[in-house]
């Protein structure tokens, strides 16, 4: 719906504060819950800065980091039905990726694996729609073949264990690094396991495509807990992480 001055349902203050700082001072910001105002447009821009570049689920104000209620934001921000849906569509494509949330290869809906020491997921809905158990493998993506449990790979053609490929991968050679001889070119992320690649450019940081957590590569801490006594392209104090032998399990949202 319109929101404007008169409405008295929406609160406006004049200008607070602008995320962007790129609004006319002299515009009407409405209130949002925690008591901060913004134009709808800033909110708008906040959004898709929130959804689509930091990948969040929640959205949260950029001053107090109150978490605000995704209706509460499409009415402040006056966004149509098409562009609601497309907030909602990568609000659901985030939560996907934060979960581990995968596509079953027989019927395309989303699966989430229950058993984290178990390779073998079963599809509910491909099991009732063949009248028989249908399984698939959480690593290749393909119908289950071999014994169970299993929590290094299945018996597919090209499925290899994690585990495997941080055994075997080869070492990265930085261009800017020092004190990173002999770093595995990939490393599971320390905060959700997913695996990530370092290039060898750049600093030794890198993000995490799937929990957006930016650690060091080298020596496997939080970047801002490595930052804290090591330079971004300096040795780290506590030296180089061995290769890793196990996967960390995801952590709490």
């Amino acid at each position: 719906g319109s929101s404007n001055p008169n409405d008295p349902v929406v609160r406006f203050n004049e200008d607070e504060h602008d995320f962007l700082r790129e609004e006319d001072h002299r515009a009407y910001r409405a209130q949002m819950p925690c008591g901060h105002t913004v134009t709808a447009q800033s909110l708008f821009k906040w959004c898709e800065k929130e959804l689509k570049v930091e990948h969040r689920v929640h959205i949260r104000c950029g001053v107090c980091s109150a978490q605000w209620s995704f209706e509460e934001v499409t009415k402040m921000a006056m966004m149509t039905e098409e562009e609601e849906s497309v907030f909602e569509d990568k609000r659901f494509e985030n939560l996907v990726h934060y979960l581990n949330i995968k596509k079953c290869p027989g019927c395309q809906s989303y699966a989430l694996r229950n058993d984290q020491n178990n390779l073998k997921v079963k599809c509910p809905k491909c099991t009732a729609q063949k009248g028989k158990t249908y399984a698939f493998c959480w690593q290749c993506l393909k119908e289950w073949k071999g014994p169970v449990p299993r929590a290094d790979k299945c018996d597919n053609v090209g499925c290899i264990s994690v585990l495997e490929i941080l055994r075997t991968c080869p070492d990265v050679v930085f261009k800017s690094v020092n004190g990173g001889t002999g770093c595995p070119s990939i490393r599971a992320c320390p905060t959700c396991g997913v695996l990530s690649k370092h290039d060898g450019t750049g600093c030794k940081n890198i993000m995490c495509a799937s929990c957006k957590v930016q650690f060091c590569f080298v020596c496997l801490k939080l970047t801002k807990v490595c930052r804290k006594t090591s330079s971004y392209y300096g040795p780290c104090s506590s030296g180089l992480a061995p290769r890793q032998t196990s996967i960390p399990e995801r952590t709490a949202l």
